[in-house]
């Protein structure tokens, strides 16, 4: 349906019209339409810091200094200057607009590091809409040399001395509480070792194999709720404890973790419930069970997220696979549903699973597991709600598909590859949403990760009629990089509702980076 391109006219039809029941958020969406950044201000001069990202409420620009050592909080505010003559947009800005300072207020800098060899890990952050709150981590660099292995550690995962979670009122920039891990290892990059929903929080030891589960009070404090791994309920330990006297030391060398002892179980009576025929039972049971038993006893936890309040998607792997400069994707995965409370497997899943799959594709919000609290959040972009992200992948599906089994069956591995989904890594921005508007994903995308950067602009266009180009983002300097044999990566960090944003150009040498403001003028 055609809309018009008159900003007047819309507000003059929002004003005496009503939306249909239940898309009165939608259909004011749309209003982004004809509010778009339509003004660049290129190579801005502005402090040299590795910017995180906006907070999902918009108050906040999350950096970091260049030294990993301090924590710099901005609030963005908006560009205010007056011009000469009766047509304010065709005058120049003036030099001061060009600053960082006229569209960010540094509101303060904390130093997170409790020493020198301790360093801000620049990709973790996790933000509690509902409190306000940030959760920064910290680390020491990982060990060059094998650390004794004890207390059911993985001796084939790399250990840190020392890696500290840091909760801070990002208001006055107060640190409320640290949590800190010894001689382990927590993947930090992109959010991918801990994961937050609502004010529970799961952290995932990759040494020692055990999640650790910590509820963020209003007060601040960060406080253990349980401990999964070895032990799954409270009282498992002094339960095992009280009967040792009666198990010979033998038997207790055999034992497995409560967790794995769990998928085990899970696995073994899946199995047992296939067949009836007793002979046809226990030979099915030699042959996927007994002789894959050792792979499944290797299993070890990779990754984790909350489904729900009571429900983690576990994901198990080889050891080979845990080590995070590999590709998991070349080995085999398992997909895990855990019950907090009942402490019970509820499904289990290879990571080729059509069934799987299936539920990922019809039901990929509920992966995502956004906080209660967020309210921008819920209108990311995904095949689930999307028609247009949806044929998408319906033409990618259907190519695979169409080729020989094999490639279909690489296809799920490849779009199962991303769960657990990482916590926070998408941007809530309205220019994301599939339904306004079209765009390059190869080049830009709501997910928060780098980009190969092109000396050519990033081109937004309107999803209705007429189609008609809104607005660019170009990243790196106006007139292109001079040395194109010089690789360029792009970050993008867009506002959850002002149009406003920022790209930021690297290199792979230690240069400045080069960060445009686009905004609407």
């Amino acid at each position: 349906m055609f809309r018009s391109h008159n900003v007047v006219t819309r507000i003059f039809d929002r004003q005496i019209s009503s939306p249909p029941p239940g898309a009165a958020v939608h259909y004011a969406r749309r209003f982004y339409e004809n509010l778009v950044p339509n003004f660049t201000i290129y190579e801005v001069d502005c402090p040299d810091h590795l910017f995180r990202k906006f907070t999902d409420d918009g108050q906040y620009l999350i950096c970091f200094s260049r030294n990993h050592q301090k924590l710099i909080v901005y609030r963005p505010t908006w560009l205010s200057y007056s011009c000469k003559g009766d047509c304010a947009s065709s005058c120049d800005l003036p030099p001061k607009a060009r600053r960082f300072e006229s569209f960010f207020k540094q509101l303060y800098s904390v130093s997170l590091p409790s020493s020198s060899n301790e360093l801000i890990c620049k990709d973790f952050f996790l933000y509690m809409e509902s409190n306000r709150y940030g959760l920064f981590a910290t680390s020491t660099a990982q060990s060059p040399e094998p650390t004794p292995v004890g207390g059911g550690a993985l001796l084939s995962v790399p250990s840190i001395e020392t890696i500290t979670f840091h909760l801070l009122r990002l208001e006055d920039g107060v640190v409320l509480d640290q949590r800190s891990f010894h001689h382990d290892f927590i993947n930090l990059a992109h959010n991918s070792g801990a994961f937050l929903y609502d004010d529970l929080l799961a952290i995932v030891s990759l040494r020692y194999q055990t999640l650790h589960i910590l509820q963020i009070r209003d007060s601040g404090n960060l406080v253990d709720v349980r401990a999964i791994g070895t032990y799954c309920r409270e009282d498992d330990e002094l339960f095992l404890n009280s009967h040792l006297q009666n198990i010979n030391e033998t038997t207790v060398g055999c034992f497995h973790s409560g967790l794995k002892q769990r998928l085990l179980s899970f696995i073994f009576r899946g199995m047992w419930n296939e067949e009836t025929d007793p002979t046809l039972r226990v030979q099915g049971l030699k042959k996927k069970f007994y002789f894959h038993f050792q792979d499944y006893v290797d299993l070890i936890i990779w990754k984790v997220q909350f489904l729900d309040r009571h429900h983690l998607l576990i994901k198990f792997g080889s050891v080979e696979g845990v080590q995070v400069s590999r590709n998991t994707d070349l080995h085999p995965a398992f997909f895990a549903v855990y019950n907090m409370e009942t402490t019970e497997i509820v499904a289990f899943y290879q990571n080729s699973a059509d069934e799987l799959y299936l539920l990922f594709e019809q039901f990929y919000d509920h992966f995502q597991a956004t906080s209660r609290n967020s309210y921008t959040m819920n209108f990311v972009s995904s095949h689930s709600n999307n028609m247009h992200a949806r044929e998408q992948l319906r033409c990618v599906k259907n190519k695979a598909s169409s080729s020989l089994q094999l490639m279909n069956l690489q296809f799920v591995k490849k779009m199962l590859a991303s769960l657990p989904s990482n916590c926070q890594s998408q941007s809530p921005s309205p220019y994301f949403d599939q339904s306004l508007f079209r765009f390059d994903e190869k080049l830009i995308s709501a997910t928060d990760r780098h980009r190969q950067s092109t000396d050519h602009p990033i081109k937004f266009i309107l999803r209705r009629q007429p189609y008609t180009l809104k607005f660019k983002i170009k990243p790196g300097p106006e007139a292109g990089c001079i040395d194109s044999r010089t690789k360029k990566i792009s970050s993008f960090l867009f506002h959850p509702f002002l149009p406003l944003a920022l790209s930021i150009q690297h290199t792979l040498y230690l240069q400045p980076a080069v960060v445009n403001i686009h905004f609407r003028r």
